[in-house]
Formats: C-alpha cells, structure tokens, sequence
C-alpha cells in the first residue's frame, strides 16, 4: 500500500455548496439531484460549517406527535420553514489541509461518528473528502 498520500489526491474538489441566505429546501434538491450526503456551507469560499442528509433527516422527526404518526401535512414543510441551515449545519467542522494524508485523515474520521472533512487551505475550502472516497482508496489498493 502507498504510504503518505496526501488526502488532496482522493478530495472532491467540484464542489456543490451551500451558503446561509439558502434554504432547507435547497439543500434538501441539492442532495438528491446531486446524490450526496455532506455539503460545506461557505460565505466568500470560507468555510462556515457542514449540512449533511442526516442532519435534515433528524430534524425531520421532529414533527411527529406521540403516537408516532405524522401530521398530513409533509414533515419537511413544516420543520423546513422552522429552521435555517445555521441552525441545523454542523457549525466550526474539523477541518484537515490538502497535504493531510490519507492515514491520518481515516484515523480522524474511525474516531468520530461524522463521515466527511472539509478540506481547507490559507482559510479557504478546496475540498471534501468522505468515509466513501477513503473506502473507495483503499479497494484501488487490492
């Protein structure tokens, strides 16, 4: 196996951003016509945070009554104009520079329980790298 690659070389690095004028409803389009699971918030491609699918999938529940059924009305309607991506985005992310190798970016991420690191050079996202890409790394070794 390759040793000490840096993280730069699996990162994606045609982003698909959110930004905090946007709304749940934007991102919610985003990911499903992008098929993704994590987008960076940016102002001025300065990373301010991290949306990710589970994050409006938690929100979702919320308005569900006790009986456990939903109300007709679709969950995300209602709770999508609850709240701002601030509220729900993962605010001041662990963040790794383009020369993070790979190694040390599984051990971060074997350690948490989120599944992507905003990749970040001078104050500026270049990337994303997640528990996919480094899964998909290592089966390119085999």
């Amino acid at each position: 196996m390759k040793q000490r690659v840096p993280v730069s070389q699996i990162m994606t690095k045609d982003l698909i951003t959110l930004n905090l004028s946007q709304s749940l409803y934007d991102a919610e389009k985003l990911f499903k016509n992008n098929n993704i699971r994590h987008i960076p918030v940016v102002e001025n491609n300065k990373l301010l945070g991290v949306l990710s699918y589970s994050d409006l999938l938690k929100i979702s529940y919320a308005d569900v009554d006790e009986s456990g059924d939903a109300e007709d009305v679709p969950v995300s309607a209602v709770v999508y104009d609850m709240f701002s991506i601030s509220q729900v985005m993962t605010k001041a992310p662990i963040t790794v520079e383009p020369d993070t190798t790979i190694k040390e970016v599984a051990e971060i991420l074997s350690q948490q329980s989120f599944h992507s690191i905003p990749i970040v050079e001078n104050g500026e996202l270049k990337g994303i790298v997640t528990t996919t890409d480094i899964l998909k790394y290592l089966l390119q070794q085999y």
